[in-house]
């Protein structure tokens, strides 16, 4: 079964709102073994939604819709369908009554715009929305299932688990997708391309390559008759990937770079410490998303100036003869931080963006420091690109480089 999803509203194409329900659906289709080709979005345009529902007509057995089903004139989700597929909307009073009993509980009198939600063409069931006004709707015709819900997702997914979900599994070949993601870091997507490419012309389990900001993703899907033929079919190709990759993964699926460090700390029972200065914090406001970050990490300071960066402790003849921005003042910093908030292991971070990008783009050069009171370490990165890029590329290098010590560490 081929899946498309299409997202009505203004305020999409606006960039007001961010996509989630067509996030959401994405990631439930994969369950039931249906495959997603496409994603749309369209404003509340009733000729060029008619366009685009004509269009996932023709290419798609399952096609599913948010928002516009709303009791404004600007909702126009029904009056498309209508048009696309050649029929005449009609009130329907079992859900006009409904719909003033709706409004009866809450005390007040039903604006008449809302006897709109209470139509449906002849090929429509409609949908029980538990959460608001608005019906969804599920035709079938021609073979083809189409489904509209109401755009707010607390709306939306309420309907979606208890009333769409149920339906479509009996539609389904009974097939599911599965996934499993291999988490890279240190190779650039073309190397890791060019390392697995043996594995890329496989159909059934494929292996998709992503770029991410914390390293190269690889994910294999399967698509199999249930959970345990899938990871059946996956297993010698991750088998393989692993002896490819070796020490660059560093997780699977859902793992972070901040949890996989944390644990590895709480579990050799070591504490850390960080200074920042080109990343202003984001280090230590990752470290802390993880949980039970309170257990190993002692703290973080942010000290982006050449006084901060001496006042915090780091010696003021290193900054005098390298610089605040230097791999020596970087690795003063890790030092300090641990010294200062008495760490096992302190991480600093300097940097400085430069022009020479290219097209006019800067190149950020950052500076990592990491002392564990045994061994000091210096690591300078280049990252071309925006700042906040590079901050985020900065702290994921941190934490894989930390990773990488913690795993040959006693």
């Amino acid at each position: 079964m081929r899946a498309e999803i299409i997202s009505v509203g203004t305020e999409l194409l606006l960039g007001e709102i961010t996509d989630t329900n067509a996030r959401f659906l994405a990631s439930q289709l994969p369950g039931l073994g249906i495959d997603l080709y496409w994603i749309s979005q369209v404003g509340d345009n009733q000729a060029r939604l008619v366009e685009v529902l004509r269009r996932a007509w023709q290419r798609s057995d399952l096609i599913l819709i948010t928002g516009g089903l709303g009791p404004t004139e600007d909702d126009l989700t029904r009056e498309a369908i209508a048009e696309m597929l050649g029929e005449k909307l009609k009130l329907v009073p079992a859900l006009e009554r409904e719909l003033q009993e709706f409004f009866a509980r809450l005390g007040i009198d039903m604006p008449l715009t809302n006897l709109k939600q209470a139509t449906l063409i002849p090929s429509a069931d409609a949908i029980r929305n538990v959460s608001g006004t608005a019906p969804g709707w599920w035709v079938e015709k021609d073979k083809h299932i189409l489904i509209a819900m109401p755009g707010p997702p607390r709306e939306m997914q309420p309907m979606w688990h208890h009333q769409i979900l149920p339906r479509l599994r009996q539609s389904t070949t009974g097939e599911i997708i599965v996934s499993k993601t291999l988490k890279t870091f240190g190779l650039t997507e073309a190397k890791v391309g060019e390392m697995v490419s043996p594995l890329l012309a496989a159909s059934n389990p494929t292996l998709g390559i992503y770029a991410k900001v914390d390293g190269i993703y690889l994910r294999l899907t399967a698509k199999a008759r249930g959970q345990k033929q899938a990871e059946e079919m996956i297993a010698p190709g991750e088998a393989r990937l692993r002896s490819i990759l070796g020490e660059y993964i560093w997780g699977t699926d859902s793992d972070t770079l901040e949890a996989v460090v944390g644990h590895m700390l709480a579990e050799k029972g070591l504490s850390l410490a960080v200074m920042e200065g080109y990343t202003g914090g984001l280090l230590a406001a990752t470290i802390t998303g993880a949980p039970g970050a309170v257990a190993y990490f002692k703290g973080g300071l942010v000290a982006g100036s050449e006084e901060a960066q001496i006042a915090c402790g780091v010696d003021a003849g290193v900054i005098s003869d390298c610089g605040a921005s230097s791999r020596e003042a970087a690795q003063a910093m890790a030092g300090a931080a641990r010294l200062h908030l008495g760490a096992d292991i302190g991480v600093g971070i300097a940097g400085v963006d430069e022009p020479g990008g290219g097209e006019g783009r800067p190149v950020s050069t950052i500076y990592i420091g990491i002392d564990d009171g045994k061994n000091k370490r210096a690591i300078t990165a280049r990252y071309p690109g925006d700042r906040a890029w590079a901050k985020r590329r900065a702290v994921a290098t941190a934490l894989f480089k930390l990773r990488e010590i913690l795993a040959t560490a006693g």
